[in-house]
């Protein structure tokens, strides 16, 4: 049996998928089965091409819904998470999903970079948004400003400084 995976969002993030579940249901499926119709007054479905296409058409759009439904009965808002740790006393304390934190890379003497910790579905690490999935992420969640870690990524292992966490 698959376990269910907490799909952490910002409100941002859930008026996206909503929006692209919204327009899969009402704008994409009627044209879907505008197509079939069509393709149907060719006759010969064997060889048929276009309406081969609109089924395949179809059954992707069908699993991006389901996928998207999935998605959405699983979510936790990132905000949710950030007020729950504010109302601990760990808020800007102590690196979660939402913080904003300033990474020194020890190893290459980079200067520090700013990211922030948001679901893998909001992830865009060229805009300053990473993974709590990913292997800075998920290695510096539960640490503290000033500690240092070392992180497993494709380029090899790389020692952090977490210089900020907001």
């Amino acid at each position: 049996m698959k376990r269910k995976k907490t799909v952490f969002l910002t409100q941002e993030g859930l008026k996206q998928l909503t929006n692209e579940l919204q327009n899969l249901k009402e704008v994409r499926r009627p044209e879907i089965a505008a197509k079939l119709k069509r393709a149907l007054e060719f006759g010969d479905l064997s060889e048929n091409a276009e309406y081969q296409e609109a089924k395949e058409e179809q059954a992707l759009v069908e699993a991006r819904i389901v996928e998207l439904e999935l998605q959405l009965k699983n979510v936790e808002m990132i905000e949710d998470v950030v007020q729950e740790a504010a109302h601990a006393g760990t808020s800007g304390s102590v690196v979660q999903i939402g913080s904003t934190v300033t990474l020194q890379n020890l190893t290459e003497k980079d200067p520090p970079e700013t990211y922030t910790i948001v679901g893998s579905m909001e992830a865009d690490p060229l805009n300053g948004r990473i993974s709590n999935e990913s292997p800075i992420g998920n290695t510096i969640l539960d640490k503290k400003k000033g500690d240092t870690v070392k992180v497993k990524v494709p380029a090899g292992i790389f020692e952090y400084k977490i210089v900020e966490v907001k």
